[in-house]
């Protein structure tokens, strides 16, 4: 097993004992709630008449219902079953005094985007929250781990969880990204080389040349997507990058009690001589942006690829899956897709739903319109990115493209508001999911890409390699739009 990583550090401050099934009880440093997966843990509460153990270390907010139509914000929401569930939530954290971050709030938004701009994440943190992609936390070092509404009951009752502990893998990704080359195409890279089954029973340490030269948000992203590659949790080592990020937010400490913070987080870092369970290297080097072709995020090629035959695939499992998406996405083995017709253009997510994804976009959209057959919809992950892509501007080079601009929620992610797909249409997505019927429509297809490739995407109205498209100047500079995010 592994010893002296960063997840065993954390692993071990935050064990309280080891339970009679040999399960160890963890105990959670932040919680984080949303309308959809606590309304029952709540109720269970209620039942056996306890109280929530620690109410300032649960936060919550609405997303994956919120409309992101303005004039649907309003109350009761239109969707009944929305409003309830909304409802529910407001009751529950006035009831237990929980900070709750609603319509009104100016901090609304998805919970893995708006815990981290408000400096909730830290590092050496274990992170719960019930939705699979709490994963994204670890960028600060922490252990962000998604869990079910059994879970989120055990941690509103007593703070802790009953947890296995993983083994640890160590991925060093190297060499330096070009131009047109983000952060979602690294951690695409890491699936398709690994594959979506490649982390059961771990969590992914990444770390290397590549990782390092990431901002905040980039890393955020990688970690994001950790539970496409079947880890049960990504993160990444602190560093200054880290801190620099942290300071002066929020819920994060200043002056002194900050710096002695920072000698806390520094000492629960990976010691140089860890060991891991495994180690595994990607080049990064020379990578072309990356795009799936299927029908699960393991699916993927660069774009100057072609779509592989069934028969490249050695699993008969792996066979079967490509022959399903072949047919589902309506291509044919050895072809680009390049000029694959998209109907629908989304920006947005817990993956890509930052400043900076929507800067590296409007590099493409400046000068350029949306094509007439396309329905583009860019959705901020919080109020809060809308607000500071407000004041860079950024709105108005979508808007002027063509683009929808929306509030915050998760949107076309998984279709649970108004924002779907119709019938067979082709969407090119910034979210982390290809499954079929993700996003709305059972017959809907979908093409996972970075923020820039959605862009060009919405431009042509089919794939197409963003970098056709980039030059030396960033979008909206001279009005100040592009410069680098916080």
């Amino acid at each position: 097993m592994s010893n002296g990583t960063l997840y065993d550090k954390v692993w071990d401050k935050h064990k309280v004992t080891e339970l009679p099934n040999g399960q160890d009880q963890l105990f959670i440093g932040l919680h984080l709630v949303h309308e959809v997966t606590s309304p029952q843990a709540f109720g269970m509460l209620r039942e056996r008449e306890l109280e929530v153990a620690y109410p300032n270390q649960t936060f919550a907010t609405t997303d994956h219902i919120a409309p992101t139509e303005e004039e649907k914000r309003k109350r009761p929401l239109k969707d009944d079953q929305a409003e309830e569930m909304l409802t529910a939530l407001e009751t529950n954290t006035s009831d237990n005094g929980i900070t709750f971050f609603g319509f009104e709030s100016g901090k609304q938004g998805i919970t893995h985007v708006v815990a981290p701009e408000l400096g909730l994440s830290q590092p050496g943190m274990t992170v719960a929250c019930g939705d699979s992609h709490t994963a994204t936390h670890g960028a600060f070092g922490s252990i962000g781990v998604g869990i079910g509404t059994s879970q989120i009951r055990d941690v509103l009752a007593t703070g802790c969880i009953a947890a296995d502990k993983q083994k640890v893998r160590r991925i060093n990704v190297e060499g330096e990204l070009g131009e047109g080359v983000y952060a979602k195409d690294i951690i695409l890279k890491i699936i398709q080389d690994l594959g979506v089954d490649g982390g059961v029973g771990h969590v992914y340490e990444y770390g290397g040349e590549a990782i390092e030269a990431l901002d905040m948000e980039g890393r955020l992203a990688v970690c994001n997507m950790s539970i496409e590659g079947g880890a049960r949790a990504g993160y990444i080592n602190p560093d200054e990058t880290t801190y620099d990020y942290l300071e002066g937010r929020e819920y994060v400490p200043e002056g002194d009690e900050f710096e002695e913070r920072k000698e806390y987080w520094e000492s629960i870092k990976s010691d140089e001589d860890a060991e891991y369970d495994d180690v595994v290297t990607v080049d990064a080097d020379g990578i072309d942006p990356l795009i799936t072709w299927g029908i699960n995020p393991g699916q993927v090629i660069e774009i100057s690829d072609t779509v592989p035959e069934p028969d490249d695939f050695e699993a008969r499992t792996d066979r079967e899956a490509a022959e399903q998406a072949l047919d589902h996405m309506d291509i044919e083995p050895g072809q680009s897709m390049v000029g694959y017709d998209v109907d629908v253009a989304f920006l947005g997510t817990c993956t890509n739903g930052r400043v900076s994804d929507f800067e590296e976009a409007a590099k493409i959209l400046e000068g350029n319109k949306v094509s007439d057959d396309v329905r583009a919809l860019a959705v901020p992950g919080s109020e809060s990115v809308r607000a500071e892509c407000e004041a860079r501007g950024l709105d108005e080079v979508f808007i002027n493209a063509g683009f929808q601009w929306r509030r915050a929620g998760c949107s076309m992610c998984l279709a649970m508001n108004d924002d779907a797909l119709e019938g067979d249409e082709v969407c090119a997505s910034s979210s982390n999911r290809n499954f079929i019927g993700r996003q709305g429509s059972k017959d809907g297809r979908t093409v996972l890409m970075s923020p820039a490739m959605v862009a060009a995407a919405a431009v042509e109205g089919e794939v197409t390699d963003a970098r056709d498209y980039l030059d030396d100047e960033p979008a909206g500079s001279a009005s100040g739009v592009g410069e680098a995010a916080d």
